[in-house]
């Protein structure tokens, strides 16, 4: 089941998820990798949950894997 990432609620650290990081935001690419840490605090947000992945990579949720 993919679901796009845009609540809080859905997100936990574990989980698989593809994220837009920062600096592809213009190309539209995706990474893929396991949340480690939410870093939005609102329970939702228009252009996906900003994560910290386990790798140490920093972007918004687009789709839970």
């Amino acid at each position: 089941m993919v679901t796009e990432g845009t609540r809080r609620a859905d997100v936990k650290a574990g989980i698989e998820v593809k994220v837009e990081l920062t600096e592809d935001k213009r190309t539209g690419r995706l990474t893929e990798g396991r949340v480690q840490e939410v870093l939005t605090t609102s329970p939702n947000h228009p252009h996906g949950i900003k994560v910290r992945l386990e790798n140490g990579l920093v972007g918004r949720i687009k789709q839970i894997i």
